[in-house]
């Protein structure tokens, strides 16, 4: 029984850290991702970067763009291009949906999270709006007192 359960459970494998300092997340889609043999084993092993990555609709299709999966080192000849274009499966209405609002309303494609749900790897995408330069000071900031307040209650009590 708890091995079905550790089965069905998900597990993080990369997180886009930047992409939350970068932009505001408005809303956040769940999609799976198109690899190959080699490129899931290099997964397991965490060897992927998300930093750089972006998603964009082509012809119908959504793909990720600019992340780095690591060669697998005993794939030889079975290796891809670590940096090639990775199909993500979404529903048909679901893209249509997403590229009216990236075309009307200036939004942004960005992978937050790449995680394993069940056997199958999954991706996290997020509908993003850039931040200015004076959003992220006050993001800083906030995060800051934050921490100050934390820091103060802590010592009270102790």
């Amino acid at each position: 029984m708890a091995q079905s359960n550790e089965k069905k459970g998900t597990k993080l494998i990369a997180d886009n850290r930047k992409a939350h300092h970068e932009y505001f997340v408005l809303d956040t889609y769940e999609c799976g991702i198109e690899l190959c043999g080699t490129e899931v084993k290099s997964i397991r092993n965490g060897s992927v970067n998300l930093k750089d990555a972006w998603c964009s609709i082509e012809n119908g299709e959504c793909f990720v763009k600019g992340m780095h999966i690591s060669p697998y080192e005993k794939g030889n000849i079975f290796n891809r291009d670590p940096r090639r274009e990775r199909r993500l499966l979404l529903h048909k209405q679901e893209i249509n949906r997403l590229y009216g609002r990236v075309k009307q309303e200036g939004l942004t494609l960005i992978p937050l999270s790449l995680y394993f749900k069940g056997s199958r790897v999954n991706l996290s995408m997020g509908l993003c709006k850039g931040k200015k330069l004076h959003d992220k000071r006050d993001d800083m900031a906030k995060k800051a007192a934050q921490r100050d307040i934390e820091r103060a209650l802590k010592g009270q009590n102790h």
